[in-house]
């Protein structure tokens, strides 16, 4: 299971982008009550961590983030992190948190010879689930959950995708 990251466009078609070692190997995407809403269009794993997903159904998808408390936040763009940038991640594990950007251009290895690079290193934490799901500043879309260390209790340290590298490899937008 993985989290939705980001609603874009691509030729006034509705797609939406998450992480590539979430969409690696799969055909169809489903929401979590099992309903098929997507088919896969592209992954990139490992090196990078971004996946394309079509949608296929007539579902919402609007330009924003579910922040699980009964509101979402919008996302007019997409913008590079720097280093102390306060951040936000969503995902369908553990919900919402909070955090800062302590380095950038990270490579991560996480087995099986899955290495990734070029990715944005963050206090903030996740679990298993929440990969793929959103990290936004503001109403900035920033990355893509990917990976880490730790947890939500005691604390962690994940890593993120680039929103920007993924929108322009896939020639997609946030919309």
């Amino acid at each position: 299971r993985c989290s939705l990251g980001f609603n874009v466009t691509k030729g006034g078609e509705p797609y939406f982008i998450t992480a590539g070692h979430c969409t690696e190997g799969i055909t169809t995407w489903s929401d979590s009550s099992g309903n098929v809403i997507g088919e896969n269009e592209a992954s990139s794993f490992p090196d990078n961590d971004y996946g394309l997903v079509k949608y296929t159904a007539d579902v919402d998808h609007p330009s924003e983030v579910n922040l699980y408390n009964g509101s979402s936040q919008a996302i007019s763009g997409a913008a590079e992190a720097t280093v102390g940038m306060e951040v936000t991640r969503s995902g369908s594990t553990t919900q919402v948190h909070d955090g800062t950007v302590t380095g950038l251009d990270a490579t991560v290895n996480y087995g099986n010879g899955d290495i990734v690079n070029g990715l944005i290193q963050t206090d903030v934490c996740a679990e298993p689930g929440d990969s793929g799901g959103s990290l936004f500043s503001g109403d900035q879309a920033i990355g893509l959950t990917s990976g880490g260390s730790g947890d939500c209790t005691s604390g962690g340290e994940t890593f993120f995708q680039p929103v920007t590298e993924a929108l322009s490899a896939t020639g997609t937008q946030i919309g």
